[in-house]
C-alpha cells in the first residue's frame, strides 16, 4: 500500500493570511485558528495510523502546526491589546489619534 503524503500548503497559506490581517486589530486569529485546527486534526489522524503516512510529510505538517500556533499567539497577544486600548482610551480618542498622526505624516510628505 503506497504511503500518503500530508501536504501542508494550505495551513502555510491560512497562517500567512492570518499574520497579515494582524494590521486589522488581531482579526488574524480567525484564520490562523483554522490553520491550526487542520493542522492538528491531519496530524491526530497521522498519529492513528502511522503505517499509512510518510513521515517526512508528517514532519512537515508539524512544522505548519508549529508556525500557525506561533502566528495564532501574535494576533491574539495583539487582539487582546486592541480590546484594552479601546476598553480605556475609547474609540473616539483612538480615532483622533489616528487622524492627527495622518496629518502629521501628510506635513512631512509635503516639505
Amino acid at each position: 500500500m503506497e504511503q500518503q503524503k500530508l501536504n501542508p500548503t494550505v495551513v502555510y497559506i491560512l497562517a500567512i493570511l492570518g499574520l497579515l490581517c494582524c494590521c486589522f486589530g488581531g482579526l488574524g486569529f480567525i484564520l490562523a485558528g483554522i490553520a491550526f485546527f487542520i493542522a492538528m486534526n491531519k496530524l491526530k489522524d497521522a498519529k492513528l495510523h502511522p503505517e499509512n503516512y510518510d513521515q517526512s510529510s508528517v514532519k512537515s505538517m508539524d512544522t505548519a502546526r508549529i508556525v500557525a500556533l506561533v502566528i495564532l499567539i501574535i494576533n491574539l497577544v495583539y487582539f487582546a491589546a486592541t480590546i484594552y486600548r479601546i476598553a480605556t482610551v475609547g474609540w473616539d480618542e483612538m480615532m483622533e489619534q489616528s487622524q492627527q498622526m495622518m496629518e502629521q505624516w501628510q506635513q512631512q510628505q509635503g516639505n
